[in-house]
């Protein structure tokens, strides 16, 4: 699969945007995620050839959704001003909008005006959503709760349309945290060699391989099989709660690096493309995954 890095823009004394995007082409990454578009960051990335994958905010949903100028101004600011130097692979509109946010009606349109926007560019169009709203094990009688769904719906018709990839923040860490009687460390850690969850022929080792093929369910619920998954942010905290730890950090990234380059048991033949979260202040010296306090709270 293809690794990519989440570029978490809060934080002290972080490295300039130059030494981080050098420090990733040393290490042979070269898919990113940044979660708005810093323009010193973009800047950074000019000729570097990394493909990027861009959040239009969710503060900017309405604005973009009402007014197709306004999406217009918005590539031409933040993707056309960069593409000959950069690689936009998608554009993420908005990240974990739920039915109950005040812009969550304007989702869909502002990803028909930015996709519009981009018609000739090639880009490929989508949003990120978070776990939170998925019920069901074992992972095939996966499905999105109701209130969910209606909202979701649309959205994924428009993907099947435009053949694009849903993205999803696939995070154990928050899911073992909230249900520690119930989950076991290894499970979410993706450490586990025994057969946790028996589902049919399927077996799951990992609590993350378990979610991807209940949302691949939940997509196949509302007539999205067709449609693929980029998991667009995982990692584990080093601190600021139980079991968040360095050493836990590292281990998580690692068995990740690993898990997503093998398809899931519902599609075995299809590796994960993945973007990890990861926090400078020790990513830059210890080469492992750090995200900061107990909400992923360096991300914007």
């Amino acid at each position: 699969g293809q690794i990519g890095v989440c570029y978490g823009r809060i934080g002290n004394n972080l490295p300039h945007p130059v030494d981080v995007v050098a420090f990733y082409r040393q290490r042979n990454i070269r898919h990113m995620r940044l979660y708005d578009p810093d323009q010193e960051v973009l800047t950074a990335l000019r000729g570097s050839n990394f493909e990027l994958l861009l959040d239009v905010p969710n503060s900017d949903l309405q604005r973009i959704a009402t007014d197709y100028l306004e999406a217009d101004t918005w590539v031409r600011n933040n993707v056309r001003k960069y593409t000959k130097g950069v690689r936009f692979r998608y554009i993420s509109v908005g990240n974990e909008v739920q039915p109950s946010d005040p812009n969550a009606m304007f989702l869909l349109q502002a990803m028909q005006n930015i996709e519009d926007a981009v018609s000739d560019l090639g880009i490929k169009v989508s949003t990120a959503i978070d776990t939170r709203s998925l019920r069901g094990v074992p992972p095939s009688i996966g499905s999105f709760t109701e209130n969910f769904q209606i909202f979701i719906a649309p959205v994924i018709d428009f993907l099947v349309s435009k053949k694009s990839p849903l993205l999803v923040n696939i995070d154990t860490y928050f899911i073992y945290a909230n249900n520690m009687r119930d989950i076991n460390l290894e499970y979410a850690l993706l450490s586990s060699y025994k057969n946790v969850v028996t589902d049919g022929s399927n077996i799951y080792r990992n609590l993350f391989v378990a979610l991807l093929d209940t949302i691949y369910a939940a997509l196949e619920e509302l007539s999205g099989e067709a449609v693929k998954i980029v998991v667009s942010e995982s990692g584990w905290p080093t601190a600021g709660g139980p079991a968040a730890s360095v050493y836990n950090a590292r281990t998580y990234v690692n068995n990740l690096m690993q898990i997503v380059k093998t398809g899931s048991p519902k599609r075995p033949e299809r590796a994960t493309e993945t973007y990890l979260l990861l926090d400078f202040d020790i990513k830059l010296v210890n080469n492992c995954s750090d995200i900061s306090g107990s909400r992923l709270d360096n991300r914007r």
